[in-house]
């Protein structure tokens, strides 16, 4: 499995297009260097880029939940998926970002990649950087969850 961490700055050229962090394209398996999915998240500003193997993961792992006989778990599904987009790598290590997302995310003229272990996440930085908790909240958090015990339901 890949392991993406740490963060990258990248500037966008007019079309949209943006250098992949060469440190996150080598992290690629073989097989699956020359496409990303894309998808918006749902909860933060920001565009998430999966490897093609972890996008699949995903989707089988949410569909598993889902019941297809329930009007509400397909429309579920369908927004899920139909919010994704293929992302071509070109031999430059570039992806075209659709500026409509670009524009829904706030970023201009460059953005910040960064780690999600199994999957990058571009932001504007600003967007970014506002959106951090403080040192001090983080570590509370951080201390919160990583005592917390799992439950036999876990």
């Amino acid at each position: 499995m890949s392991t993406f961490i740490g963060n990258s700055e990248a500037k966008l050229d007019a079309k949209g297009r943006v250098f992949v962090p060469s440190a996150y394209r080598k992290l690629l398996p073989e097989a699956e260097r020359e496409r990303l999915v894309m998808r918006i998240d749902p909860d933060n500003a920001c565009l998430v880029l999966y490897p093609e193997g972890v996008w699949n993961r995903k989707v089988a792992d949410f569909k598993e939940k889902l019941d297809e006989w329930n009007p509400e778990d397909q429309m579920l599904l369908m927004q899920f998926v139909s919010d994704a987009e293929w992302l071509d790598i070109d031999a430059q290590g570039r992806v075209l970002l659709p500026k409509r997302y670009l524009q829904q995310i706030g970023a201009s003229s460059s953005v910040l990649f960064v780690g999600m272990l199994d999957r990058m996440a571009v932001w504007d930085k600003a967007a970014y950087e506002q959106s951090r908790m403080s040192s001090a909240e983080f570590a509370k958090r951080l201390s919160a969850k990583m005592m917390k015990r799992p439950s036999v339901n876990d």
